[in-house]
């Protein structure tokens, strides 16, 4: 009976130290002309070729893109078409606009049905150089609370980045905390302090809504459909991704009218394409700029340091 007790304590332990050692090799110090940082590394987009997908190509271009730019592209896929000035689209009747998407549709071999968007840049949002210097602080307050780092680094560059404005739902800070959220794991918030202003206290509060509410929530929604996972996977980060943005009856709603067998690229991308419940547009884009930011994190980090170096251990 000792050695039972024995077990399952040192066995939750164990587990973690030996994944907190992969999160460890996943890590890079990169060093630049000012500033020493740490950030998780990006091989599997490339390994695994998410960032050939149109979705990728397409999100990464509008977040570098200004906002008096825009893109043309096909709604279900976000190919890009074209790409022109936003006053020159404005400028257009609506009869001019339609036209111009049948020419659209017939020069790329498109359905007449297909839907066209017209999107414009929005560099003014994603600002990756302000957000870089605040990476290596949000991955230590996870890993401190025992949560996969990867999470703090997709969160911050994706939800406010460098900017602490207020969503049209009531989610605020670095990390785009709900009232309620914030508030079951001790943030103050009243009349006078909102406390998911606070760096360090919206990270610790975010680190604990992954930990106790959204990693669980996945697993439990993959074992529904009896399917196998590793929590390190890029695939099951980014549903993790989708249950942090979108809460985790949206998540099972959309895999419920999915019903995959198996958990892998295919199935993010099929949610990309499917609707149900509160999971629409903005739910299925989520993890497509997950994807197109931690892209360009990794260009902007090869292009700005002096010198990369692995994590080797702490």
């Amino acid at each position: 009976m000792n050695l039972l007790r024995f077990l399952l304590f040192i066995l939750p332990t164990f587990s973690f130290f030996v994944h907190a050692q992969s999160w460890t090799h996943e890590q890079l110090e990169v060093k630049t002309e000012n500033s020493l940082n740490l950030v998780m590394r990006s091989d599997d987009l490339f390994e695994e070729r998410w960032i050939e997908l149109p979705q990728a190509i397409f999100w990464k271009r509008i977040m570098t893109l200004s906002p008096d730019s825009c893109i043309i592209n096909v709604a279900k896929n976000r190919t890009i078409l074209e790409t022109m000035s936003f006053q020159q689209w404005r400028i257009k009747t609506e009869v001019e606009k339609a036209q111009y998407k049948v020419r659209l549709r017939y020069e790329f071999g498109l359905d007449s049905s297909e839907v066209i968007y017209v999107t414009t840049g929005k560099n003014d949002f994603y600002r990756f150089h302000e957000v870089f210097p605040t990476l290596g602080k949000a991955i230590e307050i996870f890993e401190t609370n025992q949560v996969d780092p990867w999470y703090a680094q997709a969160i911050l560059l994706i939800e406010s980045p460098a900017q602490l404005k207020k969503s049209v739902s009531g989610a605020y800070g670095p990390f785009q905390l709900m009232p309620s959220v914030a508030k079951r794991f001790g943030l103050k918030i009243n009349n006078y302090t909102d406390e998911r202003a606070d760096f360090s206290r919206s990270a610790y509060a975010s680190s604990q809504l992954i930990k106790t509410s959204c990693i669980p929530s996945a697993r439990q929604i993959l074992k529904a459909h009896g399917i196998s996972f590793t929590e390190s996977e890029l695939w099951f980060r980014l549903l993790v991704m989708h249950v942090y943005h979108a809460g985790a009856g949206n998540v099972a709603a959309v895999l419920n009218k999915i019903n995959p067998t198996e958990g892998n690229m295919g199935l993010i991308q099929l949610m990309w394409v499917t609707s149900a419940s509160g999971f629409g547009n903005n739910s299925q884009n989520y993890s497509q700029l997950a994807i197109a930011a931690q892209w360009l994190l990794h260009d902007y980090v090869y292009s700005q340091c002096d010198e990369l170096q692995p994590c080797a251990g702490k």
